[in-house]
């Protein structure tokens, strides 16, 4: 691509960038520009220099992020251009793989992260139709190279060298389905996945889609522990689709720039486990009780919400791929050495009485450096009994995943 002596570039991307102390905000789609004053031969997707202009926020970039994406970048540049007449240089250098790539939610998921500027190697892996899916984002004109791979015979090159596993694989809901269904068919799908990352890409960041997730990441526990591979720090369940309805529906209610609402959700994600904190939603704004119990329940059934609106068609899959990129790209950018990474996600966890949980955690290059606990704290009376109405269902689920796997010991 030949360029004049002022170039321009303009990276379209779901690149995530956030301030400490965001649960990620959203943002309007756009993009971050980057303008070189040097002529530029060719452009490989990924190069850029000097001059960061952020014109407006990206779809996941937050007003306060701008400001400390440009200070990055403009250290950055001013190390980079003792190395290179062009500046700065984005490295695509990671390589990820999407277990159940020809599904609902594995099809726009793999899109998005095919997107990202830090992805030099993208891994599809289902049990059929995934060639196609491949072949059709190979011709997206981004950096990162798409790999297929079909049954479990080419599972474990699939995962040789990944830093990044994502699972969405397992059958989604259908009307009059409750998550808890879904476990007797997901759970031995997790489970035989999760058996092959073990194997395959122990230290990867071990992302997990497949519902229910409140039993799904207790089962990929107890596997990785059997297989003596175990990183707690390394394992999450992906709950950020319970953040971005949060953000969404209350941006919605009290008329706010969605940019600007950063809610956190902790608890589990299904039912009256996921429980929004509104109380601790930035920016500051006031609720009535019937305006927190109507919100709240609203985001703990947003997933049936779906199910019902497609009429037996599928769940909701477009959302949860926006979502599961999100934190696709907030673990690669903590790998890649940002320092203010913070996400909400199922962990393993000592905030409460329960091992695992979900709240706000800051990711770092080896997976969790910290639990955020102030969350948890100064609760209203309302938000304190809803957290202990729900830990007696997240406890039976958590239970119910981890008698999984000590019923069926992992293979060798």
């Amino acid at each position: 691509m030949a360029a004049t002596s002022a170039t321009t570039f303009s990276i379209g991307s779901t690149v995530s960038f956030r301030s400490k102390g965001s649960s990620f905000p959203q943002a309007k789609p756009s993009a971050a520009r980057f303008t070189s004053q040097n002529s530029v031969a060719s452009f490989s997707g990924l190069k850029a220099t000097t001059s960061l202009n952020c014109e407006t926020e990206s779809s996941f970039l937050g007003k306060e992020s701008s400001a400390a994406l440009r200070g990055s970048f403009v250290t950055k540049a001013q190390k980079a251009t003792q190395r290179s007449q062009y500046g700065l240089q984005i490295q695509a250098s990671y390589k990820v793989a999407i277990l159940g790539a020809a599904g609902g939610i594995g099809q726009p998921l793999a899109l998005l992260v095919k997107m990202s500027p830090l992805v030099s190697d993208l891994h599809l892996y289902d049990i059929a139709n995934v060639k196609g899916v491949a072949a059709d984002l190979s011709h997206c004109n981004t950096p990162s190279q798409v790999l297929d791979f079909t049954g479990a015979s080419e599972l474990g090159n699939c995962l040789k060298g990944v830093n990044v596993v994502v699972i969405p694989a397992g059958v989604p809901r259908k009307p009059g389905m409750t998550r808890d269904d879904l476990f007797n068919i997901n759970a031995n799908i997790v489970k035989t996945l999760v058996e092959a990352v073990a194997d395959n890409c122990p230290d990867a960041f071990i992302h997990i889609i497949s519902n229910p997730v409140n039993s799904t990441v207790p089962i990929a526990a107890e596997v990785l522990k059997q297989k003596g591979v175990y990183d707690p720090k390394k394992l999450f369940g992906v709950t950020t689709l319970d953040v971005v309805r949060a953000n969404t529906f209350v941006a919605e209610k009290k008329n706010l720039k969605l940019i600007d609402v950063d809610v956190p959700v902790v608890g589990g994600h299904a039912g009256i486990t996921i429980l929004p904190l509104l109380s601790k939603t930035r920016p500051s704004v006031s609720f009535t009780d019937e305006e927190v119990e109507q919100l709240t329940v609203r985001i703990q059934n947003a997933g049936t919400e779906v199910v019902e609106a497609k009429a037996g068609a599928g769940s909701a899959t477009l959302s949860m791929a926006y979502a599961a990129a999100r934190f696709v790209e907030s673990s690669l950018r903590a790998l890649d050495g940002d320092g203010d990474v913070y996400e909400c996600s199922f962990v393993q966890s000592d905030l409460t009485d329960l091992p695992f949980f979900a709240s706000r955690i800051k990711l770092g290059r080896k997976g969790i450096e910290a639990l955020i606990p102030s969350d948890l704290e100064g609760l209203t009376e309302y938000e304190q009994k809803a957290l202990e109405a729900l830990k007696p269902e997240l406890k039976a689920s958590i239970e119910k995943g981890i008698a999984f796997v000590q019923k069926q010991p992992v293979t060798a």
